[in-house]
């Protein structure tokens, strides 16, 4: 008897290895994400199908290219300063950019650099995963605009009661900028701190607060009073976390000073009807007692007559 024994352990690793390889790039292929990987010195080495959708250049016309040809003019240096952190052996990034696409135009994009390593463990490459953010950056302007736009004041306030975000509305009403806003104390701003401290409390045990009287200080100076009505609620993060409280001020002081004006002119206006209906009386009173004086006058003047 003859027999052969052939170590298969190499073979099976190098196809499983190849497996996945092969995984990988279906991955990479049907990826919605554009993926590119380049150098350390920023020359695109590989790029999937979604890079060529998201920026207009075909695999085989940007491969061995500068990365620095996706980059705005005069900002070519920014990814070579993160490829050089990834030399250096620090942790990938992700980070907010704009890019330029083959026909010039410009894209928002999320980037996500990462470090790519050889078998032995070497730093050889980056790998950057990029999102196409134009849209949610569109969505988020017009969401800005919109409360931009608003009349109201909103503001959004932190678990510890201080101002996150504010919009134009609560600058004018105020008279604080946005920037110094922000960080402050959201009942600072109230001729009754404790009060606006109420509404707060309210919120958060209750999960929101309709019309909530409170009169707003302007710090022009002058102690220039807005009286507002507050309508709040929590707002949550996607697990259900509450992150704070969204907080709108409606300026009444116009509404409140004509109702004030109303109320006055209702008390004179009873006042006066009081005082009249008062002299009416009075002057019956005093036509009865006329009457009467005129017919006591005349039957002592017809006794009288009779005497005679």
């Amino acid at each position: 008897m003859i027999a052969a024994v052939r170590d298969l352990t190499g073979r099976k690793e190098a196809e499983e290895g190849r497996r996945r390889s092969d995984r990988l790039a279906a991955i990479v292929d049907h990826s919605d994400d554009a993926i590119v990987g380049k150098t350390l010195d920023g020359v695109i080495t590989s790029w999937n199908p979604a890079a060529e959708r998201m920026f207009g250049y075909s695999a085989e016309e940007i491969t061995g290219r500068s990365i620095d040809i996706l980059s705005l003019e005069g900002r070519t240096g920014e990814m070579h300063a993160r490829l050089a952190r990834i030399r250096a052996g620090q942790p990938g990034e992700r980070l907010e950019a704009t890019r330029v696409r083959k026909d010039g135009s410009a894209i928002t994009v999320s980037l996500t650099v990462s470090p790519v390593h050889d078998q032995r463990g070497a730093i050889i490459g980056a790998s950057t995963i990029v999102r196409d953010m134009t849209g949610a950056r569109q969505a988020f302007e017009a969401a800005r605009s919109m409360i931009e736009s608003s009349l109201d004041s909103l503001v959004a306030i932190s678990p510890e009661g201080k101002i996150t975000d504010a919009n134009q509305a609560t600058v004018t009403l105020t008279g604080v900028p946005r920037e110094k806003l922000i960080g402050t104390s959201f009942s600072d701003y109230f001729t009754d701190p404790a009060k606006a401290e109420a509404i707060y409390q309210r919120v958060f045990t209750e999960g929101m607060a309709l019309d909530y009287p409170l009169t707003l200080r302007h710090r022009d100076g002058h102690e220039t009073l807005t009286e507002v009505l507050y309508n709040a609620s929590v707002y949550r993060d996607t697990a259900g976390k509450v992150l704070g409280v969204f907080a709108a001020a409606r300026d009444v002081t116009e509404q409140t000073r004509a109702q004030r004006e109303v109320v006055e002119r209702l008390a004179e206006l009873e006042e006066f009807q009081r005082l009249t209906v008062g002299r009416e009386l009075k002057m019956i009173e005093l036509k009865k007692e006329i009457e009467n004086l005129k017919t006591l006058g005349t039957a002592e003047r017809d006794e009288f007559n009779g005497q005679k």
